[in-house]
């Protein structure tokens, strides 16, 4: 299912810019604002996610490197005197006359220079663990990825609260108009000998409310652009000016059984898990594999002398085949931790599949809920929106007090708070369907 977004009022999208001290505010569209988040060096979560992969691509590095040959070249030239006695070689009685075996040799010089490599012929635990390593790859890949949903999910939450702060701002301002006009409709009452003082005093009793109400609604716009710039991980003295605003686009109809289908399909989270999980399983292989003997190649070449001048040439090359015998059970202590290993992993993987189902289906729960709030609280405004006209044409022609029009002006002020509420609910809950189909970021367009 495709869900369809807020087509706002689109402003060609201009160079972002971090430096905060540039000149006036910047115009921020959703896309725009998800779109810095998901920048290498924007939200701190990605950030990290970025870093692990390069840790998971490091490790795959390393598990290769014990397949790959091991080349080492080395120098050696030394000066030296043994102890013959000390290696066992004592004094004994030899046939020639005048001629004793020495206890002390030395000092002599060998000098050696040589290139040694070794090679893994067959060894299937070290190949497990780099099938293993690579799978680890994958799935810090698809964390990556899904880490990335998440953020841009988180952006797109925090982006609606702070347009609708804004429309609270519009709504407050909307409403102090609305106090002036009637203290202003209250004041001519009274001049004409139709109203009362008390009547001029509610009217600015109720400006005063709406113009309190403003104040906080200011603050709590301040606070969610901060929070906004935050989450985009975005300098927080920088200014923005939101283009997008609320509004309702029906979204196209889907079934539970194709929400859930493609949520299974498209969700990175659970990609990831199926990559842990097979992680563990060749990692529990690598382990039961170490019972198997691993061949191995080696040589050496090089030159070997007292001094360079009179150096010979030498080698050494063979096989060497490794048969684990006995380790006083390690090996099995570890072959029954990375079965319970493989285990876990199966478990969450399970667990992992019932909550995307659970996420589906409060996510269209909440979906149909608020599309019924939307339509409700539009007849609710247009009904206060009605019987404030009326009471206040009551109250010009002098068959109404102003408290009849108080009330309704008070309840159109309660109705337009209930409509900023439906709409953000219902476009929160068109982001909690299509962060849980795993299709967050394809629906911003």
């Amino acid at each position: 299912m495709k869900v369809a977004w807020i087509p706002l009022i689109l402003i060609a999208p201009l160079a972002w810019a971090g430096d905060a001290e540039q000149r006036g505010p910047i115009d921020l569209s959703l896309k725009r604002a998800v779109e810095v988040a998901l920048l290498p060096e924007g939200n701190t979560n990605i950030q990290l996610s970025g870093e692990a992969l390069k840790q998971a691509k490091s490790r795959a590095l390393q598990a290769r490197a014990a397949l790959l040959p091991d080349l080492e070249g080395a120098f050696t030239d030394r000066s030296q005197t043994i102890n013959l006695a000390a290696e066992g070689l004592t004094s004994v009685a030899l046939p020639f006359p005048g001629f004793s075996f020495p206890r002390f040799v030395g000092p002599f010089s060998t000098t050696d220079a040589r290139v040694s490599v070794q090679q893994s012929i067959f060894d299937f635990a070290s190949i497990r663990r780099f099938q293993a390593s690579k799978t680890g790859v994958s799935a810090a890949t698809q964390d990556l990825d899904s880490m990335a949903e998440k953020v841009a999910a988180d952006v797109a939450r925090a982006y609606l609260a702070a347009v609708r702060a804004d429309a609270d701002v519009d709504t407050a301002n909307a409403n102090v108009t609305l106090s002036e006009a009637v203290l202003t409709q209250a004041e001519n009452q009274k001049k004409a000998g139709t109203g009362t003082g008390i009547e001029v005093t509610r009217a600015k009793v109720q400006l005063a409310n709406d113009r309190q109400h403003l104040l906080v609604a200011e603050n709590t716009r301040r606070s969610a652009h901060l929070e906004l710039l935050r989450v985009m991980g975005t300098p927080l003295e920088t200014e923005v000016r939101l283009t997008d605003k609320l509004g309702y686009v029906p979204v196209d109809a889907v079934t539970l059984e194709q929400a859930k289908a493609q949520a299974l399909e498209s969700r990175p989270d659970l990609k990831a898990q199926l990559e842990r999980e097979e992680n563990a399983r060749l990692s529990a292989s690598a382990v039961k594999m170490e019972r198997m003997p691993s061949l191995a190649a080696f040589g050496d070449y090089g030159a070997s002398g007292s001094t360079l001048d009179n150096s010979l040439p030498t080698r050494t090359y063979g096989i060497s085949l490794k048969v684990p015998l006995f380790d006083g059970g390690r090996r099995d202590a570890r072959r029954s931790e990375a079965a319970s290993q493989y285990r876990s992993e199966r478990v969450r993987t399970s667990d992992l599949r019932q909550q995307i189902e659970l996420d589906v289906r409060l996510a269209l729960d909440a979906l149909r809920s608020a599309e019924d709030q939307v339509q409700v609280a539009k007849d609710g405004l247009d009904l206060a929106g009605s019987e404030l006209t009326q009471a206040r044409r009551r109250y010009d022609a002098g068959v109404a007090n102003s408290l009849e029009v108080t009330d309704a002006q008070t309840r159109l002020e309660r109705a337009r708070d209930n409509q900023t509420q439906a709409l953000y609910n219902y476009n929160v809950a068109r982001i909690d369907l299509a962060q849980a189909m795993g299709n967050m970021r394809r629906s911003i367009p």
